[in-house]
């Protein structure tokens, strides 16, 4: 078992990054905020908020899907840019993998005007060289769900096909791995040597970093995780599916940045994974995730720009079914998406 000990300088610099600026009762937020807001974060397990940021507003927003994980805070970074925070599994991670309203979610963020999502989650690692604490920046996606997520907007009596051969955001993938280095980034705390961020240009000889997304909640057996290896899998987690699907089909660009917990359960040199041993390492990794959401929100605010608008009316080529034919109520249901793309 992994476990974290934090001393001296150390522990004064992870509590220092863990605690927000300014003591703000989000409860007393106001519960609305004029303008767009083109960016979110959404937090996974070990991170719930962003506390290098000044919120501002703190939104319930009901969607045809029903309501989110949560409510979104806005918040702002000190030259005034507004960044939307949604924790995927609740303030109190009170939600399965399985249980994650994952459209509502995304639908949500929408109709804020996000244009774009950085989406962070714990992870297990299928490869030796992505240690507990390293960070990696995958590039494909392996679904090892059940079925029991729903994975699309559409439905029966409305058919649509998005392209996702490219799971993730080529140009936010790109405008966070030129921002942040592999080595030197990311604090190491009290463990031996420093973190790495892996990319596929940087770290990985130009070979794509794969995400297997499981069921869950449980963790893999040890033929699971071997078989993940055998097929190329750089890390595993219960969270990208939906949700990388769903962002796609809301022309969202979305790039997920996964905080490696423990080696899963295929290497016979470490223990078998335990909560401990994923709790221990995700107060390091959340203080990191903290840290490296500022940078990449800045890197945004000044360089994001053009960033999700190739995505822009995609999904209404995209549509199989003759929006003449659509029952009326199905199309108000997709118009809170997509306003204006069919006539209602």
């Amino acid at each position: 078992m992994v476990k974290l000990v934090l001393k001296g300088n150390n522990l004064s610099k992870l509590i220092k990054m863990s605690v927000h600026r300014e003591k703000i009762d989000l409860a007393k937020l106001p519960q609305h905020y004029d303008g767009p807001v083109t960016l979110a974060v959404i937090g996974g397990t070990g991170l719930y908020d962003l506390p290098n940021l000044h919120p501002v507003a703190r939104l319930t927003i009901s969607t045809p899907w029903g309501f989110p994980s949560g409510s979104i805070t806005i918040s702002k970074t000190d030259l005034g840019f507004p960044v939307a925070f949604l924790a995927r599994h609740g303030a109190h991670h009170d939600l399965l993998p399985s249980d994650v309203p994952s459209r509502a979610n995304i639908a949500a963020l929408k109709r804020l005007g996000v244009k774009a999502i950085i989406a962070f989650s714990a992870v297990g690692s299928l490869q030796q060289e992505i240690k507990p604490r390293d960070f990696v920046l995958p590039t494909q996606i392996i679904d090892r769900t059940k079925g029991i997520r729903p994975s699309t907007f559409f439905e029966k009596g409305f058919v649509a096909h998005a392209m996702f051969g490219e799971p993730f955001d080529l140009k936010l993938n790109k405008l966070i791995s030129d921002a942040i280095p592999s080595k030197g980034f990311l604090e190491g705390f009290d463990t031996d040597g420093t973190p790495v961020l892996h990319t596929k240009e940087n770290t990985n000889n130009g070979e794509d970093l794969t995400i297997i997304c499981m069921e869950g909640p449980q963790f893999s057996t040890r033929a699971e995780s071997r078989l993940y290896r055998s097929w190329g899998g750089s890390v595993i987690n219960m969270s990208v599916l939906p949700e990388a699907k769903l962002a796609r089909e809301a022309e969202i660009a979305y790039q997920m940045i996964c905080m490696s917990t423990d080696y899963d359960s295929w290497n016979e040199s470490e223990e078998p994974v335990t909560v401990e041993t994923v709790v221990g390492n995700l107060k390091a990794n959340s203080a990191n995730a903290c840290k490296l959401a500022a940078k990449l929100i800045d890197e945004f605010a000044a360089k994001g720009g053009e960033i999700g608008k190739d995505l822009q009316g995609s999904m209404k080529y995209a549509v199989s079914t003759s929006p003449h034919g659509v029952k009326k109520e199905l199309l108000e249901k997709m118009h809170f998406l997509f306003p204006g793309y069919w006539e209602v």
